[in-house]
């Protein structure tokens, strides 16, 4: 294993404080592993908390700050944040109009949040709202979920979620449509190569190198089949076909093309105009993109592809301004 750590036990506390060094605008508790915004929390306005098993970066902490989240949980690599790191998250960003928790669609995530919801709301009157998401059209179950998982989607939904609270919208409508943009997102992923969990030092799986998984999860869970290395043309094809195949999608889509962590932006944007390619035979506009590593999988090799059915509402909270150190533009 090679890899840039001091102890492997140690990797999450030592990136954040290497995070909270790097980015004083934001203030990282320590104890319970949160990453909050610095003026959290904001008054009069909804608090939107995420967070997961570390080892997606920039996801989630990566998108915390104005127009985004405001506060991020990091787990353990890999590993669902525990009931107590969530409520400590929860309690520093209520303002007063309610808090909107966005869980991806992982057995313990989801089991967590819950947790934490029902002790916040006992202990303080707190409305907790959540949104649970599960856009990877790949597997219906998976080793680490009941139902869909939850992966690309949620970097979009964060940010059109996280503008639109950021204009002063109440919960009930802030977790409407955190509802509504997760219905209409749909991804699927492929893996190159696997990737190495620093506590454990050996691959997670095994790839033959002339092998790529269709339909990976960003642990590492097998996809829908194994099947020999292909053109960037064929693998956009399998991710596109899917996806296409699942929902109904017209003029006006969100497309992102994410990286897996260890595969370049050349490579990806080389996936994007085979994507393009496809979803212009399919009579399918491009409305807004996103191209890069937004939720990885340390260092595996590959990408997702993640469509968004997007209207005039969700294409100008997308465009609004953000200011994270993962995400930033308009400002």
């Amino acid at each position: 294993m090679k890899k840039l750590l001091n102890d492997p036990a140690d990797v999450v506390s030592d990136a954040l404080r290497g995070m909270a060094l790097a980015h004083p605008e934001l203030r990282v508790d320590h104890e319970n592993r949160v990453v909050f915004r610095g003026d959290a929390p904001v008054q009069g306005k909804v608090g939107i908390v995420s967070g997961g098993g570390s080892g997606h970066e920039p996801m989630h902490g990566g998108f915390v700050g104005r127009g985004m989240l405001d506060a991020a949980c990091a787990g353990e690599v890999f590993t669902s944040p525990v009931p107590d790191q969530i409520q400590a998250a929860t309690a520093g960003v209520e303002g007063g109009a309610g808090v909107l928790h966005i869980v991806k669609n992982y057995t313990g995530d989801v089991m967590n949040f819950e947790m934490a919801a029902e002790i916040v709301a006992a202990e303080s009157g707190t409305e907790v709202a959540t949104v649970v998401v599960d856009d990877d059209v790949a597997v219906t179950d998976s080793l680490y979920t009941a139902g869909r998982r939850g992966v690309g989607t949620t970097v979009l939904l964060e940010k059109i979620v996280g503008a639109a609270a950021e204009e002063g919208r109440p919960l009930a409508e802030v977790a409407d449509l955190a509802k509504r943009v997760d219905d209409a997102g749909r991804s699927m992923g492929v893996a190159l190569t696997s990737c190495t969990v620093p506590a454990a030092g050996t691959p997670t799986f095994e790839l033959a190198d002339d092998e790529m998984e269709i339909g990976i999860g960003i642990h590492g869970e097998p996809g829908r089949r194994r099947v020999p290395l292909a053109p960037a043309r064929e693998v956009a094809a399998m991710l596109v076909e899917p996806v296409l195949a699942d929902r109904t999608f017209t003029d006006g889509v969100i497309c992102f093309v994410n990286g897996m962590g260890s595969t370049p932006l050349l490579e990806l944007y080389v996936v994007y105009a085979e994507v393009a390619a496809i979803l212009e035979k399919a009579g399918i506009g491009i409305a807004r993109s996103l191209v890069g590593p937004y939720m990885t999988s340390l260092e595996m090799a590959g990408c997702s592809v993640t469509l968004v059915q997007a209207d005039d509402e969700l294409l100008r909270l997308w465009d609004a301004p953000v200011v994270t150190p993962g995400l930033r533009w308009g400002a």
